[in-house]
C-alpha cells in the first residue's frame, strides 16, 4: 500500500526519476563503467545532461578552488604586512640605536675634558607635562654611585654635547630628579667665556622659562655683557666644573644700574634629550658630592 501511494505521488515519481538519470549520469561518465555501454544507444540523450552536470560540478570546483586561493592570498598579505611592521620597527630602533651611540661617543668628550670626574650616562624616564617647569627623572641613582647625602649637595648634569642639563635634586635606588636649568629654583655661579671674562649668576625665572630662557644677573657695575657673548661655568661654588658651555645672551636690559639684568637662551633643548650624563667628582676630587649653590633671590 504504501508502495503505491509513494508511485501515484509525481512528486517522488520526479525525484526518482532524477536522482535515476543523475546517477546514471555519473556512472557513464567512468571509464570502462558497463553502464556506458549500456546507455550507448541513448547516449545522444544523456549527453546535453552529462556535460550540464559536468559543467556544473566544474564550476563548482572552480568556486571553491576561488575561495580557497582568496582565503591564502589574504592570509599571506597579513603574513606580508606583519613582516613589514616588524622591519619598519627594526629600522626605527636601529635609527635610534645610531642616535644614543653618537651621544654616548660623544660623552667620551666629557670624560677626556673633566678628567677628574666620573661619567655617568642615563636615560630620561619621565617628563612631566610642562617640562620646563619641573623635574625630569633618570634612570640612574643611589646603587648606581649617584648619592645625595643631604639637601645641600648635588651633582651637574650635562647633555651629550656637554651643555649644562641642570642638577641633580635627589636620588633613590634606582632613579634620580633633575633640576632642569630654566627652573626657577635653578641657579649657576657662571662667565663670559673669553679670558678674564666677567662672572655673574644665571638662574630660572617664572616670566622667562615659558619662552626658554634664563635670567642673568648680579653683573658686576664696571662690566658690560653684549648679545651673542657666550656664558660658561665659572667653577665658583664647588657644584659645577669650571668650563660647561650654559648659553649665549639674548638680550641685555642697561635701563636701570641698579637692575640691570640680560636673558640668556641655553643651548641644551630639554624636549629633544633621551639621554644625559651625571658628572660626579672622583676620589681625587671630592669624597662627597659638593654644595648647591644657594638660589638668587
Amino acid at each position: 500500500m504504501v508502495l503505491r501511494k509513494l508511485l501515484a505521488n509525481k512528486f517522488f515519481i520526479l525525484v526518482l526519476v532524477t536522482l535515476l538519470i543523475a546517477a546514471v549520469i555519473i556512472f557513464d561518465s567512468i571509464p570502462g563503467s558497463p553502464v556506458h555501454r549500456i546507455t550507448a544507444p541513448v547516449s545522444a540523450l544523456f549527453d546535453p545532461a552529462q556535460k550540464l552536470v559536468q559543467g556544473t560540478g566544474n564550476k563548482i570546483s572552480d568556486f571553491i578552488a576561488a575561495i580557497n586561493e582568496g582565503i591564502a592570498i589574504r592570509q599571506e598579505n597579513a603574513d606580508l604586512k606583519d613582516q613589514v611592521a616588524k622591519l619598519q620597527y627594526e629600522v626605527q630602533q636601529g635609527q635610534e640605536a645610531a642616535l644614543r651611540w653618537n651621544e654616548l661617543k660623544d660623552a667620551f668628550h666629557i670624560k677626556d675634558s673633566f678628567e677628574n670626574y666620573e661619567i655617568y650616562g642615563s636615560s630620561i624616564l619621565t617628563r612631566e607635562a610642562d617640562e620646563w617647569f619641573s623635574v625630569i627623572r633618570i634612570d640612574v641613582g643611589t646603587s648606581d654611585g649617584i648619592e645625595i647625602s643631604d639637601a645641600n649637595t648635588s651633582f651637574a648634569v650635562v647633555d651629550a654635547e656637554m651643555n649644562l642639563v641642570g642638577r641633580v635634586q635627589s636620588t633613590d635606588i634606582s632613579s634620580s630628579k633633575v633640576l632642569p636649568i630654566l627652573h626657577e629654583g635653578f641657579s649657576v655661579s657662571a662667565k663670559v667665556n673669553t679670558v678674564n671674562g666677567a662672572v655673574v649668576m644665571v638662574h630660572g625665572e617664572v616670566e622667562l622659562k615659558v619662552d626658554g630662557l634664563c635670567k642673568v644677573d648680579e653683573i658686576p657695575g664696571q662690566v658690560e655683557l653684549h648679545v651673542g657673548d657666550e656664558l660658561v661655568t665659572s667653577g665658583s661654588g664647588g657644584l659645577f666644573p669650571a668650563g660647561i658651555p650654559i648659553g649665549v645672551i639674548v638680550s641685555v636690559d642697561d635701563s636701570s644700574e641698579l637692575t640691570r639684568y640680560a636673558t640668556l637662551k641655553p643651548y641644551t633643548d630639554i624636549s629633544s634629550l633621551n639621554d644625559v650624563f651625571v658628572m660626579v667628582p672622583n676620589a681625587r676630587t671630592a669624597v662627597t658630592a659638593t654644595p648647591a649653590p644657594t638660589p638668587a633671590s
